[in-house]
């Protein structure tokens, strides 16, 4: 038995797209039904302290990370527009996915957050203006 290989240590970098990353995003929505599966004021199914505090649903026809359909936040501006993404961590389930904001004010944005952020680890990614 030989000595097992040390793990990889890896450094992270910005690195400049190589493609228009947002452009594809919003085509994917735009090629997509957007189904909302947890009106705003809802409580979740599972946790009914959890209550949505924006449109909370799902791309059709898409997968995520987890295998599921993409997840996204749905807000109030009306044009549906891919406002950022969420990147979550939940230390509890093992799991990492990224949530899309549609169509979300910037209050919306700052709500959907703030809402992530209790139960879990987010970092907001959204594009230039």
């Amino acid at each position: 038995m030989g000595t097992p290989p040390s793990p990889r240590r890896l450094r992270s970098a910005v690195v400049a797209p190589t493609s228009d990353f947002w452009g594809a995003i919003a085509e994917l929505v735009a090629t997509s039904e957007v189904v909302v599966e947890r009106p705003r004021g809802s409580r979740h199914p599972r946790h009914p302290a959890v209550v949505y505090p924006l449109d909370y649903g799902y791309l059709v026809g898409t997968r995520g990370g987890d295998g599921d359909a993409v997840d996204a936040f749905i807000g109030t501006a009306g044009d549906g527009r891919v406002r950022a993404l969420a990147c979550t961590v939940d230390l509890l389930k093992r799991d990492v996915e990224v949530k899309l904001l549609l169509g979300c004010t910037d209050e919306e944005v700052a709500v959907a957050v703030e809402f992530l952020g209790a139960g879990m680890g987010v970092l907001l990614v959204a594009p230039r203006r």
